[in-house]
């Protein structure tokens, strides 16, 4: 039953209980509008809570019950003094509203913290945990994601944001031609990973109403969910590893797979363009490290044996700087 059958399903409810209240009267009529009428209304207002969590929800109930069993408990200690009747039902309704409230109000301000409240109950062993890995879109547009799992060295539930596929979604129907196909690609790649390599993806639909920012929705998810994040964004990386959630970069793993070379090791490069400095040409390996030849330039577009002379790791990888071997 979806959402749409659900509401006519209430409105005809509705209506004949409108109808079986006012038939006595023989206001048949009116009984079927007050009926379409209170239905029409509680529907609009359901279409406006839309933004409402299940999980800030969950935290007001929490705090409702909490607000009222402890004004239970006030009243009853009022009533063990000689206080009289009227007056006891005047301060039972006053701190049952004033506690309610207060415990409302705590439990919607504290919501993150509230791991236990039914929508986050996680029944397992504790000797069967099963970490969940989020993925963010930047990690889906760059694909590697799929050769890495492929390896089965990635263990853990795989899981997507509803938020992180609705900006993926925008990319995918961009203006702009080149966010346009990396947007589809990261579609493809998704399809990729769930109907070829069989892979089970789950969408996770918290979503952060008051929080803007994708980024930092994936990381209020993340604490929350004590999940980890896999990402190749450098950024997301800083501030997640900051609020003390594990991060799994793949640009990490893959300057840390890069073979180790040494001053004075050599190897065979091709130079394809000119250096920042003076007579110096530039080549890559097969990994994408750029390697920096010095008094290369006039080798450009041919293939030279060169030696290393250091190696320097930078934000975005490593760089190789080399001479021309001794023929």
């Amino acid at each position: 039953m979806n959402l749409l059958m659900l509401r006519i399903l209430f409105v005809v409810s509705s209506m004949a209980v409108g109808y079986s209240i006012m038939a006595p009267r023989g206001m048949y009529i009116w009984g079927l509008l007050i009926g379409l009428t209170a239905s029409s209304l509680f529907i609009f207002i359901e279409t406006g809570m839309r933004r409402v969590s299940i999980r800030g929800l969950s935290s007001a109930v929490f705090g409702l019950i909490l607000g009222m069993i402890m004004s239970k408990f006030v009243t009853e200690a009022f009533s063990l003094s000689q206080i009289p009747s009227d007056t006891l039902s005047v301060i039972s309704i006053c701190f049952t509203i004033v506690l309610c409230y207060l415990g409302m109000s705590i439990g919607l301000r504290g919501k993150d913290e509230f791991n236990l409240i039914i929508p986050y109950v996680r029944l397992r062993r504790l000797d069967q945990q099963e970490e969940m890995i989020l993925l963010d879109t930047s990690v889906i547009i760059d694909g590697r994601i799929t050769d890495i799992l492929k390896t089965k060295f990635l263990e853990g539930k795989i899981a997507i944001p509803r938020f992180v596929l609705k900006e993926l979604q925008l990319i995918a129907d961009s203006v702009d031609p080149l966010k346009r196909q990396r947007g589809r690609r990261g579609l493809e790649i998704l399809n990729v990973m769930q109907k070829e390599m069989g892979i089970n993806i789950s969408l996770h639909e918290e979503e952060f109403p008051e929080v803007p920012e994708v980024d930092a929705k994936l990381v209020k998810l993340a604490k929350l969910l004590e999940a980890k994040i896999l990402t190749v964004d450098f950024n997301l990386n800083r501030v997640a590893t900051i609020q003390g959630i594990k991060v799994l970069n793949i640009n990490e793993l893959a300057n840390a797979l890069k073979p180790v070379l040494f001053p004075g090791e050599e190897m065979q490069i091709r130079l394809l363009k000119e250096g920042k400095e003076y007579n110096q040409a530039i080549g890559y390996l097969e990994d994408g490290t750029m390697v920096v030849v010095e008094d290369g330039r006039r080798f450009l577009g041919q293939e030279v044996k060169v030696s290393v002379t250091s190696v320097i790791q930078t934000q975005a990888g490593r760089m190789i700087f080399t001479k021309l071997a001794k023929q």
